[in-house]
């Protein structure tokens, strides 16, 4: 079987990085080690915890019906919302029993190789820190509450769990290959803006950069504007996106199974060789392979996006 997980790695240590790799230059703080982990969690105050009951509650309110049953179902085992920011040693007992994975904080984006190499120890790095009131409705980093909230419910389920460890194993093969952007190409349009048909015609959304947002999931999950198209692993890995705004397009699996058979059995050493450096496919493209269940009208991204004060239609 073709895997997407380098199968000769060893990732009981963090892997040396070959030099002739291309990552993002970060610069390490000082006070962590060469793994990124905060030595303990934040100690969070009344308003932090605040702020993350509103944002919370503000989620809930529109979650119902949008998000996928998993994602649901994973804030309710985990019970997200027993007051304040969860605690990592609690998330993560519960969190082990579930699926073996646990959550540690670190300070901020962190490189690639180190996020990889968590991931394939079944490890989610989350930001130890939450956003402010000034900057409650959009963070440029991720924080404590996009992490948590958007991420972790999914990884109760034993399927996604799988698939999340096997991406942090792929990440080393794809840096073998200098295809990290493609790679990161597949990690945005399904853990950060996956959609998933859960049934013929009822679409909902597993993707975090979604269910973290409220404007983003009523938006991917019901507006015109954007394309929705079935998710194909190599169309999508030359396919650009859209960072700081909503997406052109989202891309639709059928199930989490499919998720997993689509990119654990898929023969990335063969497709690493294929790909061009660049994306072939801009983010509002339909082409002649694409399965498409909604056909965009484009409108938010044509008149401008969020720059523009366009409403997300």
């Amino acid at each position: 079987m073709a895997t997407l997980a380098e199968p000769k790695q060893d990732f009981t240590r963090l892997p040396d990085l070959d030099p002739a790799v291309f990552t993002a230059p970060l610069k390490r703080p000082d006070h962590v080690g060469e793994d990124w982990l905060e030595p303990k969690q934040t100690e969070y105050d009344s308003e932090d915890d605040a702020i993350w009951d509103d944002l919370f509650a503000r989620q809930m309110e529109v979650l119902p019906g949008r998000a996928a049953t998993a994602f649901l179902e994973g804030t309710e085992k985990l019970d997200l919302g027993r007051g304040g920011v969860p605690d990592f040693g609690v998330l993560s007992e519960e969190l082990d029993k579930l699926t073996g994975w646990s959550v540690v904080p670190v300070p901020m984006l962190i490189p690639d190789h180190v996020f990889f190499w968590h991931l394939a120890n079944r490890r989610f790095p989350a930001g130890n820190f939450i956003r402010t009131r000034e900057t409650f409705d959009y963070i440029q980093e991720p924080d404590v509450f996009h992490d948590v909230f958007g991420h972790v419910p999914m990884l109760t389920d034993p399927v996604y769990a799988d698939y999340m460890a096997e991406y942090g194993k792929a990440g080393w093969k794809a840096m073998r290959h200098n295809r990290l952007k493609a790679l990161g190409a597949l990690y945005w349009y399904t853990v950060e803006f996956g959609l998933i048909e859960e049934r013929p015609g009822d679409i909902r959304a597993y993707g975090a950069g979604i269910l973290s947002g409220p404007t983003e999931v009523v938006y991917a999950v019901e507006a015109e504007s954007p394309n929705r198209i079935m998710l194909n692993v190599d169309r999508v890995m030359r396919t650009d996106y859209v960072i700081s705004d909503l997406q052109p397009t989202y891309f639709v699996i059928d199930s989490l199974e499919d998720l997993y058979h689509q990119t654990v059995e898929r023969d990335f050493d063969r497709l690493y060789r294929q790909l061009d450096p660049g994306f072939t496919y801009a983010n509002t493209a339909v082409i002649d392979v694409d399965h498409v269940v909604n056909r965009g009208t484009l409108e938010y991204t044509l008149r401008g996006g969020r720059g523009s004060g366009a409403k997300p239609v």
